[in-house]
């Protein structure tokens, strides 16, 4: 079979579908992406396994039709070093030898029989459908995916979990640590449905997007979640399990209530915790009458911080400790100009918010506290 394609196009294509490839794969054509021209159209497809990404790009003269699949990394490294130009391919259907021919040189490499390519998952029987916008979903996966776990005993833990209503769609994170969950109310779904996907096609998912202007079909059953949009299909295999009750979990009771400007605290914690422990990064958080001091200190080495921010806060003073990195990361998910933290005690979970909230959107960040010293 014989195809022409613009280098930059294939290029992209393949850098967007061989995220999914592992350094290391149990089947080592899973190294591969997988050709398979259909008309006009070559179908590029990658997989891990448990994640498969296709995506198509439309060729000139094309002749014949057939699949094979070639090593991704020695295509990408060879390709990323082609100026804009049309690349000839010849692909021998007997001994899969690919013939590449570029303005100035030819290259040659051995494929494998793209019929040993693992199938792509259909879609189940009993499966469900629903649209959401490519927006929503990028957004709500960047500023929740942060918060998934690593945890091989809780693996329910390692994903997004999505919580389905006829009216709305929640997507909740947590690492037992600190949770975000993030609720759109502009989305009507239609369908009342749960499940968890996991952290690695989450964030396919979240690069991918980002450019996308379209709805995104998203097809969920029993085992597999199936994201369409554009001219690319992802599916994978859901986290099986129950993901914890979430709401249970986000405390009600938090009556004083911090008002801060939101890249004034995050660059004042950056510096602080530079004098953190190591091995416990903790920040110390001591509210007074419209001011927060900032303090961390390593007895170890002899050396401390503290820096004193306004804000807006009249209830009752108390000192708070945070683990520095996980308190960074919410602040800096947040879009809003000024962030609230809603605290009871230093003992329990504090709340972190937006003042101004997207529209149609509602964020909640949960952070646990860290036990002070003093």
């Amino acid at each position: 079979m014989k195809f022409n394609v613009s280098s930059s196009k294939l290029f992209s294509q393949l850098q967007a579908v061989s995220r999914v490839i592992n350094s290391k794969n149990a089947l080592p054509i899973l190294d591969d992406v997988l050709f398979d021209l259909v008309g006009n159209e070559l179908r590029l497809t990658a997989s891990d396994g448990e994640t498969t990404i296709r995506t198509s790009i439309e060729v000139d003269g094309a002749e014949g039709s057939g699949k094979v699949a070639s090593a991704a990394k020695l295509l990408l490294e060879t390709l990323k070093e082609f100026s804009e130009q049309p690349l000839a391919f010849t692909i021998d259907e007997n001994n899969f030898a690919v013939n590449m021919v570029s303005q100035n040189g030819t290259y040659s490499f051995v494929g494998v029989n793209g019929n040993e390519y693992p199938e792509m998952p259909a879609a189940e029987n009993d499966a469900q459908t629903l649209a959401l916008p490519a927006n929503v979903l990028q957004s709500a996966i960047e500023k929740t995916i942060f918060c998934t776990a690593d945890d091989d005993l809780r693996p329910v833990m390692n994903g997004i979990f999505f919580d389905i209503a006829a009216d709305k769609v929640t997507m909740v994170a947590t690492d037992a640590h600190r949770l975000v969950r993030y609720t759109n109310a502009g989305v009507q779904a239609g369908v009342a449905a749960s499940f968890i996907l996991p952290k690695k096609p989450a964030g396919l998912l979240k690069n991918l997007l980002a450019k996308e202007e379209s709805d995104v079909k998203v097809t969920f059953g029993a085992k597999n979640a199936r994201f369409e949009f554009g001219s690319t299909i992802i599916v994978c295999r859901q986290i099986e399990g129950r993901f914890p009750n979430y709401n249970a979990v986000i405390p009600q009771g938090n009556n004083n209530i911090v008002t801060v400007d939101r890249q004034t605290i995050i660059n004042a914690c950056k510096r602080v915790a530079v004098f953190a422990n190591n091995g416990t990064a903790q920040l110390r958080l001591a509210l007074s009458e419209n001011s927060i001091k900032i303090s961390a200190q390593d007895i170890d080495f002899s050396t401390s911080a503290e820096e004193t921010i306004s804000c807006d806060y009249n209830g009752t003073p108390m000192a708070i400790g945070f683990k520095a990195p996980f308190l960074i990361d919410l602040l800096s998910s947040i879009e809003s100009a000024e962030v609230q933290l809603k605290l009871a005690d230093p003992a329990r979970a504090g709340l972190i918010l937006p003042v101004e909230n997207e529209a149609n959107e509602d964020i909640v960040m949960l952070l646990m506290p860290m036990l002070l010293n003093d």
